[in-house]
């Protein structure tokens, strides 16, 4: 646990480890010192040996101003670890999280991977700033009592260091069952602070549909379940912690009793029994201490465990060739490609397409039939399973993420904006881009017409995840971005499928400018949106059934010509009241 934890401090603060752990060893055998000399002491004193009690105090005093530099400088220096661990490891994360495939993140809900990078980084922090020196202290001041007293008394120094690997296999086997209690609190804590945020941001849905306190069964369902494994912790820890006291107070009254016995018998003198007393009652302290923040310290494991499994899951990283592969033109191949997420059911299967360099091809096909699939796998926001991606000749896991993403814009329905202002979420397109070039983006998405509508024009905050905005506004944001970043691969998933007539019209204006002269793959169910593509690919099940321009695949009957059939009828239906007055729909 220990070691796995110095593995998360920064390299600038490795160094500070092992000054940490000879302060806190120091600090211990001091205490441990300064515990076994109140025996000479107090015997000094009972015998009115004031000569020999004033130079025992003296050496005690010394030893005490020992331990007083050495806890100073354990505690500065464990500050100085953990707030180094702090810094080190969110930016590790933080790295880590944006080198992952998205495939990873499906699944995963963002409260668990946020309770990961804040709660259990937090842990990790108050266990090298604090629980390490009092684990340390645990351990090397009992030992450092029971060797000493070993020259006052063997046989007691004999109880005391056979009674600590006791104590340390009772507190081993108590915290057995901690660790998969612990775990299930973590994801149940997680699904409530996911329930939690869904609350708050649905609440014209859930008001609208009377979804509100206990008929929100998802939040209520998740409370439950976080009090069921809150129960469940409590009684894994606590068994083992009454367990591992009793224990405690069992050794305690062993020593005392032995020394009472041996002081009864004359085989210790009085005053060195009471001072036997004293030193046993330290020597529990530690012990006692250790006890009371077992259960931080395996929360602390349970979250140094969490934050490495996250770090050990493998990036999507560049490959060796990546500086070397240079993309001829910006045609895309999708060579034999299949891909499953992690079900392990194939989305895509044996998929074969090409896309020539500044053309457009559009991908038709049923919901589920894995469309956006697709165009993240032409983005490599997965790897691929069998087959291969290549822009330009060139495999996309042989291309520098970097060169790789500077060839791709895509613009997907669901668009996600920063909570910061338009400006800078436009910037985010090409943050080097000048305020002019941001303008012209701004100005053919028509975001201008959004800004002089708003009281702090560029400078407005549009909220969590683009709140303040409407669908469409936030539409023309993206697009703006994708003009900024003005990269020659367009991928476009159902852009405009949610806007009202007007943000469409302005939408797909923005579209034609960012999609001039680039080799686009569009995803789409409007006729309007495909029928002047290049090339129109058709697909089912994850396999391509048929391939052509919209006059061939209109002309012969298939998929495509369904297609075409369903959205002709859909077109011609219409409300109408009937005689009753009652609203229906007829053709």
């Amino acid at each position: 646990m220990i070691r796995k934890a110095f593995t998360l401090v920064p390299a600038d603060r490795q160094r500070l480890i092992p000054l940490h752990l000879a302060a806190t060893a120091v600090y211990g055998v001091a205490q441990a010192a300064a515990f076994v000399l109140l025996v000479p002491l107090l015997t000094a004193l009972f015998d009115r040996r004031t000569g020999d009690a004033g130079i025992w105090l003296a050496i005690m005093a010394g030893v005490v101003a020992v331990a007083a530099v050495a806890g100073y400088l354990q505690s500065l220096l464990g500050l100085r670890l953990g707030v180094g661990m702090l810094r080190g490891v969110s930016h590790r994360l933080g790295d880590h999280l944006s080198a992952l495939p998205l495939g990873w993140f499906t699944g995963r809900t963002t409260a668990s991977i946020t309770r990961t990078v804040v709660a259990d980084v937090r842990e990790i922090v108050e266990f090298l700033s604090h629980l390490l020196a009092v684990m340390v202290s645990g351990v090397v001041v009992p030992i450092g009592v029971g060797v000493g007293v070993m020259f006052i008394d063997w046989r007691l120094g004999v109880i005391m260091l056979v009674s600590l690997p006791v104590m340390s296999i009772v507190d081993r086997l108590a915290g057995r069952s901690y660790r998969s209690a612990d775990d299930r609190l973590h994801a149940s804590a997680a699904e409530v602070d996911a329930r939690v945020l869904e609350f708050t941001t649905a609440q014209p849905v859930l008001r609208a549909f009377g979804a509100v306190g206990e008929r929100n069964r998802a939040l209520e369902s998740a409370l439950q379940q976080h009090r069921r494994a809150s129960s469940g912790l409590i009684a894994a820890s606590v068994p083992g912690l009454a367990a591992f006291a009793i224990v405690v107070q069992v050794v305690f009254l062993v020593l005392v009793y032995a020394v009472t016995v041996w002081a009864t018998d004359g085989d210790l003198a009085a005053a060195t029994a009471v001072g036997l007393i004293v030193v046993v009652s330290r020597f529990i302290d530690p012990v006692s201490q250790l006890a009371q923040v077992s259960t931080s310290t395996r929360r602390a494991a349970a979250a140094i465990d969490r934050v490495h499994e996250l770090l050990d899951v493998p990036e999507l990283v560049d490959s060796e060739q990546g500086v070397a592969a240079t993309p001829i033109d910006n045609g895309i191949c999708f060579d034999g490609v299949a891909f499953g997420y992690h079900d392990g059911v194939q989305v895509v299967r044996e998929v074969t397409l090409e896309v020539p360099a500044g053309t457009t091809t559009a991908i038709v096909g049923p919901s589920g039939s894995g469309k956006t699939t697709l165009l993240r796998l032409a983005a490599r926001f997965h790897p691929v399973d069998a087959g291969a991606v290549r822009i330009g000749g060139v495999d996309v896991a042989d291309m520098a993420l970097d060169d790789l993403m500077a060839q791709v814009s895509p613009v997907f329905q669901d668009v996600y904006l920063f909570n910061q202002t338009i400006e800078e979420n436009i910037r985010i397109g090409r943050p080097d881009a000048t305020a002019d070039e941001l303008r012209e983006a701004a100005r053919i998405a028509a975001v201008d017409e959004i800004v002089e509508r708003l009281p702090d024009g560029w400078d407005t905050v549009v909220g969590e995840r683009g709140a303040n905005l409407s669908g469409g506004e936030r539409q023309r944001v993206s697009i703006a971005r994708a003009l900024l970043k003005d990269a020659p691969i367009v991928l476009l998933d159902e852009a405009t499928s949610a806007l009202d007539p007007h943000n469409e019209a302005v939408v797909v204006r923005g579209l034609r400018e960012l999609t001039r002269g680039k080799t686009v793959v569009v995803v789409a169910h409007k006729l309007s949106t495909v029928a002047h593509a290049d090339q129109i690919a058709v697909l089912d099940d994850g396999v391509i059934v048929d391939r052509g321009t919209h006059d061939e695949l209109s002309a012969r009957p298939g998929r495509y010509a369904d297609f075409v059939a369903q959205r002709d009828r859909a077109a011609g239906w219409r409300l109408t009241s009937s005689s009753a007055g009652r609203a229906e729909s007829r053709p």
